[in-house]
């Protein structure tokens, strides 16, 4: 896959699952971009899924290589907080495939997502970026993310602390 025009987007649906959790669990075991420290299974991955449905403001988004139909990544907006007064705020986040990391898959999966939610109640997107992580600061800027805080040694993972890096999209006024 060297070409955007080679991948679709759609929403996601529970046969992604097994591929879904295959990806993230790249990130658990290789990376501290993801918190988690031990794989999942797909089946303890269903209840993540199933909260992200086809409308509203938190969706899953996939994108597949259109020749192979093989699951490239995936783009979620989910709830920032569970309280009541957050739902006009979402966290968002995009996962790929590490062999296609660096060639479109997560600007075209942003742009899609973006557009899905733009006609919907949501206010503000946020976005949790482990530091360091050039490439996720990169597409977020991208994006129209701007800084505004940073979590010193938050979280604990290989042995040692890891910083977050908080940055905040406006969406609709």
């Amino acid at each position: 896959m060297t070409e955007r025009g080679e991948v679709q987007v759609r929403a996601g649906e529970e046969g992604d699952l097994p591929d879904l959790t295959d990806i993230y669990n790249h990130y658990v075991r290789e990376t501290p971009v993801t918190f988690d420290t031990e794989p999942l299974t797909a089946e303890a991955r269903r209840p993540w899924l199933l909260s992200h449905p086809k409308d509203g403001p938190h969706r899953l988004l996939v994108a597949l290589d259109a020749e192979s139909n093989r699951l490239l990544g995936y783009a979620t907006s989910s709830p920032f907080r569970p309280r009541p007064a957050y739902s006009t705020s979402v966290e968002v986040s995009v996962y790929l495939a590490p062999d296609v990391c660096g060639r479109g898959v997560g600007t075209l999966l942003y742009e899609h997502l973006f557009d899905a939610i733009g006609g919907e109640d949501v206010h503000r997107a946020y976005a949790g970026i482990a530091q360091p992580n050039e490439a996720s600061v990169r597409l977020h800027a991208r994006f129209g993310f701007r800084h505004i805080g940073t979590y010193g040694e938050v979280g604990r993972k290989f042995g040692r602390y890891w910083d977050v890096a908080w940055y905040e999209k406006p969406l609709n006024p």
